[in-house]
């Protein structure tokens, strides 16, 4: 595995909207990066470093990167450095067991609320998924499977789940990423789709189901990566 200081970060940007305020869409661009895993564990950051690629002042770069680290995203060394931490075997499978843990807990709390609105919003965010998987486009897989678990979990009004879901995703968010990228095949099964007719039919048991499975298959994958142990 090459050293990390070897590693250049490649940045996925996105636009800044007109009333957006800097320090917010520096936090939004490295959490996007994150959660798709463009920033990869072990990689040093610097607020100058990234204050320059981002062609901002300091100011919002070190504000968002204590918010990140406050998400556990990233972490602040002594020399204050900050890097995105590696990954052990053993904090991967407590993420994962988590994940499985919150999500279902959360999918089940938002089904009384599903209208046939939000059922038609996941059909979309579903065939953006399909869409991002045919042209194996890691980024968008990523952020549009989040996307999608994202706006089914919202539509329970009173949730106070999805930031700690979202503390999890940034968190293997990097390490995912490099599965992800030495995958040949994703989603031969298409676990979405299950939710999506348990929503239809009310069945909680069967949406539970389907989003445990859907975890489990991305578990799965990333464990048939061969060396995908040598990153921990």
């Amino acid at each position: 595995m090459p050293a990390p200081d070897s590693q250049p970060i490649k940045l996925l940007m996105i636009d800044k909207t007109g009333d957006q305020k800097t320090h917010e869409w520096v936090y939004q661009l490295l959490r996007s990066n994150l959660l798709c895993g463009r920033i990869a564990p072990g990689i040093p950051l610097t607020i100058r470093g990234l204050a320059q690629l981002l062609d901002v002042s300091p100011m919002p770069v070190r504000e968002a990167l204590h918010r990140l680290a406050c998400e556990g995203a990233v972490t602040v060394k002594n020399n204050r450095r900050v890097i995105v931490p590696t990954m052990t075997s053993e904090k991967f499978k407590e993420l994962c067991d988590l994940r499985i843990l919150l999500e279902t807990h959360a999918a089940e709390g938002a089904l009384p609320y599903i209208t046939a609105e939000n059922i038609a919003t996941l059909e979309k965010l579903d065939a953006q998924i399909d869409q991002a998987v045919e042209a194996y486009n890691v980024d968008d897989i990523s952020l549009r499977n989040q996307a999608f678990h994202r706006c089914l979990y919202q539509a329970n009004p009173f949730q106070i789940s999805v930031p700690l879901i979202e503390s999890l995703w940034l968190q293997l968010g990097p390490f995912s990423r490099i599965a992800i990228d030495k995958l040949e095949k994703a989603y031969l099964v298409d676990r979405h789709a299950e939710a999506l007719e348990s929503l239809r039919q009310r069945n909680a048991f069967g949406l539970r189901r389907a989003i445990e499975a859907d975890i489990r298959d991305g578990i799965a994958s990333i464990n048939t990566v061969e060396g995908i142990h040598d990153y921990f």
